[in-house]
Order: structure tokens, then sequence, then C-alpha cells
């Protein structure tokens, strides 16, 4: 980059510009780059934009950058450097869009599509003009260049009849906007396409409309090329003496404004001056005309092929050989730096189509590793929550556990406590019957249905043999006959439906008693025996009353109260044990079991399970007792343990409230 200081005044800027600030001093210069542009200046152009960037600097704001960008590739576009125009147009596109500048989006579209176009790519070039006259549609500003340059790339693509529907939208688009000088540029471009389809006619009606265009505007360097279009179709008609016409018109103008003929119209007043018959004339145009341009252009190429046509006509064939040879070769260096030019752009291009690849493949497994890193940390973070989470629920779980069998132990030490409580109510109860029994003359004692001695007073005691101050720990059978043994137990037996019954014994030194049997007034199976010596009769014990109907309802609830406890042990004993009712029996040490044809029944305990077959005196305690026996060695769940235990409850109440226990 050049000075800044100095480089404002020697780019040779009109006095006055102002040159206050460095981003002042940059637009001023970025616009008189654009007119030097515009004149065609492109040496000094290139100079006044190099001083623009450098007097901007670090001040020049995002519209200037942006500027200095697509004037540079206005510029090398004018110079015909289309891969170095169509890099920066690229470049200003993305700067656009990333402004969100939807117009200079647009813009920057257009001359995308007009380097493609010049470079071949002609389905790129369609593809980007289309976007930007889509984008114009959208803003509802559609310029006539972009439509121009879709009519230029139809037109390549030898689709005449698109090229024209666009060139018509862009005339008409230009005329909108009152640009007199494009719409004569595009009515040119009609003629053109007329002439190539060997349309003369139409072509000199769109030269004439465009003559008359640029009149209207004032550029007469422009009418000056219209001359030499109209001269082209009066020649391709065959018609010299119109040709001739506007060859006059074209010197008048020329002369009036003192302008230089275009080399397009030197070549059509040579191309007439031959048909004339002048070729001498010709050739001494052509020469001039052609010195005048630089090597390798088409125009230049252009004046030599017709140059050897015209030495053909003077008669000098070597020299219209050679000149057609050197045109041929000027045309193939031409066609070469074309396709230099194209495989320079393909070569970029697929340069830097692999360098993007080759960053997009990197960028993609970085931002894979990145993934696979994030997924890691994520899987580590839900694997130590899940972990967590487990070690807490599991330890939530131990200690629910833990409280739960801390509630078992207490609930089980309360049954305990309960069961305690019975026995030891069981215990006191016993006490005040032996002292009860005792306090009475007669001879009187308890016994269970198996015939266990419960309670005897102490007459009792005297008569069975029995030392007084000994605890009662033996059956009644003990203390008889062994002949009289049996028929002890069928009396007991007999007992748990029968109000009385006597029995007749022998004790086992052979004293002969006899016994008054009946139930105890207070249930449980029990029975008294009223004992004398010899054949006295003892005296029988009153059954009791028939109790009240209140209270044999209550009583019938009990006796269904005590066979559905019954069931209910048996059933959860055989569930939880895989046992039957018979090793509950013999565990228990509660029922007898008996040998009845060969097999083992405990018929005691089956009289429970059925109310039907329920004895009238019931033995109550008995069935507390296996109720009791199961709670404390089977294992069941809590609702289960409760259902037993409200049973047991249930089988109390009417016990509590006859004062039975």
């Amino acid at each position: 980059m050049p000075d800044p200081a100095v480089c404002a005044q020697r780019v040779g800027l009109p006095h006055g510009a102002d040159l206050s600030t460095p981003a002042r001093a940059g637009a001023t210069l970025l616009a008189h780059a654009r007119e030097d542009i515009g004149g065609g200046r492109f040496d000094r152009a290139e100079q006044v934009l190099d001083c623009a960037e450098a007097s901007a600097g670090a001040a020049a704001d995002a519209q200037l950058r942006y500027e200095l960008v697509r004037q540079r590739g206005v510029l090398a576009y004018r110079r015909e450097l289309i891969p170095e125009a169509l890099q920066r147009f690229e470049c200003a596109l993305q700067m656009s869009a990333a402004q969100a500048d939807r117009s200079a989006t647009a813009r920057d579209l257009k001359n995308v599509g007009s380097a493609l176009r010049r470079l071949g790519d002609f389905r790129g070039a369609l593809r980007a003009l289309t976007t930007s006259l889509q984008m114009q549609r959208a803003q509802g500003e559609v310029g006539g260049a972009v439509l121009n340059n879709i009519a230029d790339v139809y037109r390549e693509l030898d689709e005449p009849d698109e090229a024209i529907g666009h060139y018509r939208q862009a005339l008409q688009a230009f005329r909108g906007q009152d640009n007199r000088v494009e719409a004569g540029h595009v009515l040119e471009s009609l003629s053109e396409l007329s002439l190539d389809r060997g349309d003369a006619a139409q072509a000199q009606v769109w030269l004439l409309e465009a003559l008359q265009t640029y009149r209207q505007a004032g550029n007469r360097a422009y009418e000056l090329r219209v001359y030499a279009g109209l001269m082209r179709a009066a020649l391709a008609r065959g018609d010299i003496a119109r040709a001739r016409q506007w060859r006059e018109a074209a010197f008048a103008i020329a002369d009036e404004h003192r302008l230089a003929l275009p080399a397009s119209l030197q070549l059509q007043i040579a191309r007439s001056e031959r048909l004339e018959g002048r070729p001498g004339a010709a050739v001494a145009r052509l020469r001039e005309a052609a010195a005048a341009l630089p090597q390798g252009g088409v125009e230049r190429i252009a004046l030599l092929q017709e140059l050897s046509l015209a030495q053909e006509a003077a008669g000098d064939r070597a020299a219209a050989i050679a000149t057609l040879r050197d045109s041929h070769e000027q045309e193939r260096k031409l066609s070469r730096a074309q396709q230099d030019r194209q495989l320079g752009w393909l070569r970029t291009r697929f340069e830097t189509a692999e360098r993007d690849r080759t960053i997009a493949a990197l960028e993609s497994e970085n931002r894979l590793r990145r993934a696979e890193l994030h997924q890691r940390t994520l899987w580590l973070w839900s694997t130590l929550a899940s972990v967590l989470v487990a070690a807490l629920a599991l330890g939530l779980w131990l200690l629910r556990r833990r409280q739960h069998a801390r509630l078992l132990q207490v609930r089980h030490e309360e049954a305990l406590q309960r069961y305690r409580r019975e026995t030891d109510a069981l215990a006191e109860d016993r006490s005040l019957l032996q002292a009860l029994l005792d306090s009475r003359q007669d001879a009187v004692c308890l016994v269970d249905a198996e015939g266990q001695l419960l309670a005897a007073n102490r007459s009792a005691r005297e008569l069975l043999g029995l030392d007084p101050a000994a605890p009662l720990a033996q059956a009644l059978g003990d203390c008889l006959a062994d002949a009289d043994r049996a028929a002890l137990a069928a009396t007991l037996e007999r007992m748990e439906d029968a109000a009385a019954l006597r029995l007749d014994f022998a004790r086992s030194d052979g004293t002969a008693l006899q016994a008054q049997l009946a139930p105890w007034e207070r249930g449980d199976g029990l029975i008294v025996l009223s004992l004398s010596a010899g054949s006295a009769v003892a005296p029988a014990v009153e059954d009791d009353a028939e109790p009240h109907a209140s209270d044999a309802e209550a009583r019938g609830d009990f006796r269904r109260a005590l066979v559905e406890l019954m069931l209910a042990v048996v059933e959860t004993w055989e569930r939880s044990t895989g046992s039957g009712r018979l090793e509950l029996a013999e565990k228990s040490r509660i029922w007898r079991v008996t040998i009845d044809d060969g097999r083992l029944r405990a018929r005691a305990m089956e009289r429970y399970l059925s109310l039907s077959k329920l004895p009238r005196q019931p033995r109550w305690r008995d069935v507390l007792r296996s109720a009791y026996y199961v709670l404390g060695q089977c294992a069941m769940d809590p609702a289960e343990r409760e259902a037993l235990q409200r049973r047991v409850d249930a089988a109390l109440v009417y016990t509590r409230r006859r004062a039975l226990v």
C-alpha cells in the first residue's frame, strides 16, 4: 500500500477534495476510482483504489471495505482479468451476505454470474443470475442489468428465443429507469441476435430504435457504433447504396464532434469499400485500424480477416495468405489464452474445492471428536449419576427394609408381650381357681379334654392319693388302675357333647372311687370332676340354665369365629410350612393324634374345622393356643399376620366379655 500522506496528491485529485478524516478520504478516493474505471483509465483507477484503502486504514467501516473489494472486481473485469474479477465478486458477495444487505447481495450475484459467463460456466452463471433476479423481484426493484446478463447467457447457450424474451424484459426495465444508454445497448444486442439469425430487416429496426435512443441521450460515440451495425445489416441484405448512406452519416457525425471511428465501424466501412470495388482504399483503412489495436484482440483479428479479403480482391494473394495466417495465429493465441484462463480458473476452483473439502473434513472430524468427547462426558456423568441414584436407591431400600424389620421386630415383641400377658393371666386364673377349689369341702378337680389335671382341691388330692404340696403335673389316668384308663378316655371324649356323665373307677391301689363329670360352667371344654369314695354318690353338677336370646346369638357368633380362626390357622400352617394338619397337631402338642383304622388322625382338631361338628363345649383355649403357636412359629407377610391376629381378637371378644380368660 502507498503512503496515505502523499498518495492523494500523486493521483491528481482535484483541489478542494474532502480528505479531513481517514474515512472521508477513503470515500472520496473511492468515488474518483469509479469515475476512472468508467472512463477506461484502469491504471489510474488501480492507484486510486490502493490510495483509498491505505488512507482509510483501520478506520474503514464495513461498507467502505465492501466497496473497495467490489470496485477491484469491476476493475479486473474491465481489464479482462475474469478469474481475478470472479474472486473479488465472490468475496464481495460473502461480505454483503454477512451484512444482510439483500440489494447488495443481488447485485453481487449478478456480477458473479457475469464473470462465470465470461469463463464459460454458463450453468453456474445462469444459476447465480436467476437467484439475483429472484431476490430483486422479492424486493420489488428488478434491474435491467441482471435480465440483460441472463439474456447473454441464453445467447451463449444458443437459445435465442429465451434470450430475446429476457432482452425485451431488460429493455422495459431500463426504459422504466429512464436509462437510455443501457436501453440502447440492449437494442444493439437484439440487433446482433437478429443478424446472427439472418433477419437483417428486424436488426435494422432494432438499430434505428437504438440510434434514436442514443440521440436522445446525447451520446455521439455510441451513435457511431450503431452506424456500424446499420452498415452490417445493409451489407447483409446486399444493399450497398444504403450502406454508403450510413457511412456518410457516420463520417459527418465523427467530423462534427471530432470523434475517432471505432474499430467495428472501420471494419464495416472497409467491407463496403471492398464491395464497391475499391479494395486498395479498404486495405489502407484496415492496416491503419489494425495498427491502432493491441495484438490478440478480437476486433483486431476481425480486421485482419477482412484485410486478407481486401488484399485478395486487390490481387495480392501472397499478402492475403500471410495476413490470413497472421489472423489465424492471433486467433489461436487468443483462444489458447482464453483456455489458459479457464484452465487456471478451473485449477484454482479445484484447489479451492479440495482445500475446502479438506477443511470441511477436518472440521467434521473435529466436530465428531467433540461430539464423541461430549458423549463420553455425558456417558460418564450419566454413569456417575446412575451409580449415585442406584446407591441412593439401595440405601433407601436398605433403610426401609431395616425400618420394616425393626417395625416387625417391635410388633413381634409386642405380640410376645401380649402372649406373655395372656399366659400370666391364665396362670393367675389358675391360682385363683386353685384357691376357689381349696375353699370347698367336697372333692373337686378340673381336667381338660385330654384328662390332664389342671386343678384339684385338698379333698380330691387325698382321694386320688396325690401329695397335697406337690404341683399338678400328671394326667388323671395315672392315678387310676390300668383297667379303668380306657373307660376314662372314652368318657372324656363323650363329655364334649354331654351335659353330665358318671364314672366308677378304682385307684391304682384298688380303692374304689366314683366321679360325676360335668362341663365347667365357664366353658373352654374343661371338665369338673366331683369325686367320692366307695359307692357314695357325689353331688351332681347342675347344668347351666338356658341362655338368653342375646347371649345365644353372641355364643353362635363366637362358635363361628372359633371355626373360622381354626380354618385360618390350618391354612396358614399348610401354606407356610408345606406340611399338613397332623404335623401341626404333633408339633404343637395341643391336639391329640390317634390311630383310626390304621391311619393317623387328629379327630379332636378336625371337629373344630366345621361348625356342624363343633363340640357343644368347645375348647376355645386350645384354638387360641394353636393360633398363637402358628403366629410364633410360621413365617408370613405382615398382611397375613395381621389378618390372623384379627381373627384371634374376634374370638377373644366373646371370652373377655364372659370373663372366660
